[in-house]
């Protein structure tokens, strides 16, 4: 298994896939791990996390580094990522207990009440876009609840995984209670199947989605998935368009365009329509790609080859099928996986650009003519991540955000961004079950009823 610099096309690193034999010892060492971990207070185990907080504080400039040349994150980007790694295991640090504490109920019993135990060692296959926050988001919550972990990493982000196992172990975590493992997609139904495996969590794909809900499925297993997303973003008639312009370019190039929750589809009603593409398409042109070291950089190179390759056949795919190439679109000579800010008009139901997932800094654009077609447009799709709608009218948008637009998160007048106070996830083809905040860390505990008479 290698891992590729995306900017040169140069290998990294070779390692070894494991075989299954080592991975069952580290599924039943981690078990062994868990079961004294569990005994431990909130407060003890807060001081771990806040040890592991520190750590990536302190690293947080070769953890970019790391980042930049695994998967081509801009490097200000890293350092940012470590920092909200960090930020979640001070959050759930703080708040664990509290959202853990027994939930007292009426009923006929002299005492009855909620109590929250932890399921055991949980697996979480993670992909390479934000290859620490991803991991940590789950990490944090499920550390502090009690549970073990293991981590199956994107092949092209083994060095990271690495790096996260070192940074939890010299923070003092029990080596056998969190542990990276080396192996292939193919090779995971086994480790998925495995009885010490408690619960399964997955961000990636909907298709990687379907395979491992229905592998965990086989043996029972609860599972978490946060999978793809194409989120409408909606202008509307009152919005600022210079604040909506310069918010929508922003997320859509986030992480060079390769984020779930980055803005995919902008439905804008006719009469503002040509206002915000110009402004819109002025910010996007001054938009930097290049090499993620250098400063000044927005956009760094697609995280694979293939990667990028995909992202240009959906492009030509929907030119071809009427959209309007209004900037970008080309695929550069060169080495790197590198892939212009490209913008496309006149897009329309049927095409990759409308139906698809684009995972790279590719904006699509819709005219619609009302509130009414841009909301039934925002809505016709698969997905259900996150969306946001632009207003000046707060309350109206606040109700279309709330009862109208059908999505895990909806925001106003802003992006779509991950905050460790606040429940993340989708519906639809975007998976189920929801990370962070409270109703993360009690996704892989079991509500257990304890009735006293």
């Amino acid at each position: 298994m290698k891992t590729i610099n995306p900017a040169t096309g140069k290998t990294l690193n070779e390692y070894d896939e494991m075989e299954f034999g080592e991975i069952e010892s580290i599924i039943e060492k981690a078990n062994q791990a868990q079961e004294d971990w569990q005994s431990k207070t909130f407060d003890e185990r807060g001081q771990y996390l806040r040890k592991i907080a520190e750590l990536l504080k302190d690293r947080k400039h070769e953890l970019a580094e790391l980042m930049a040349k695994e998967m081509g994150k801009p490097l200000s980007q890293g350092v940012g990522e470590a920092e909200k790694c960090a930020w979640v295991c001070e959050y759930y640090a703080e708040n664990a207990e509290a959202f853990l504490e027994d939930d007292v109920r009426e009923s006929d019993a002299s005492k009855s009440y909620v109590t929250f135990n932890p399921l055991g060692v949980v697996l979480a296959i993670m992909p390479w876009n934000f290859p620490f926050w991803q991991l940590f988001r789950f990490a944090a919550p499920a550390l502090m609840a009690g549970n073990g972990a293991i981590l199956k990493h994107s092949s092209n982000t083994t060095g990271s995984a690495l790096e996260i196992e070192k940074i939890i172990h010299d923070a003092g975590v029990p080596e056998e209670l969190f542990r990276t493992i080396v192996r292939d997609n193919s090779g995971m139904k086994e480790v998925i199947q495995h009885p010490g495996i408690a619960a399964v969590t997955l961000t990636g794909s909907t298709r990687a989605g379907k395979i491992v809900a229905s592998q965990a499925g086989e043996s029972l297993k609860k599972t978490v998935l946060e999978l793809g997303g194409s989120d409408p973003y909606v202008v509307l008639d009152d919005a600022d368009i210079k604040q909506t312009a310069e918010t929508c370019a922003t997320s859509r190039l986030i992480n060079s365009g390769q984020s779930c929750i980055a803005a995919k589809r902008f439905i804008v009603t006719e009469k503002v329509y040509d206002e915000f593409t110009e402004a819109f398409t002025e910010i996007m042109k001054g938009k930097k790609v290049g090499d993620p070291f250098e400063e000044g950089t927005d956009v760094g190179p697609q995280a694979r080859a293939d990667l990028r390759d995909e992202l240009h056949e959906q492009v030509q795919k929907s030119v071809k099928m009427g959209a309007k190439l209004t900037l970008g679109g080309e695929k550069p000579e060169g080495e790197g996986a590198y892939y212009p800010v490209t913008i496309l008009e006149n897009v329309s139901s049927g095409m990759p650009a409308y139906e698809e997932e684009l995972f790279g800094p590719v904006a699509a654009i819709i005219k619609v003519k009302n509130e009414e077609e841009a909301i039934r447009v925002a809505n016709d799709t698969d997905f259900g991540l996150g969306a946001a709608v632009f207003s000046e009218d707060i309350e109206k948008a606040e109700d279309i955000a709330a009862n109208k637009l059908e999505a895990g998160c909806c925001f106003v007048n802003e992006f779509v961004k991950s905050d460790p106070r606040l429940p993340f996830g989708g519906i639809k083809q975007s998976g189920y079950g929801r990370e962070l905040s409270l109703y993360g860390i009690r996704e892989f505990v079991n509500a257990k009823t304890v009735y006293v008479k």
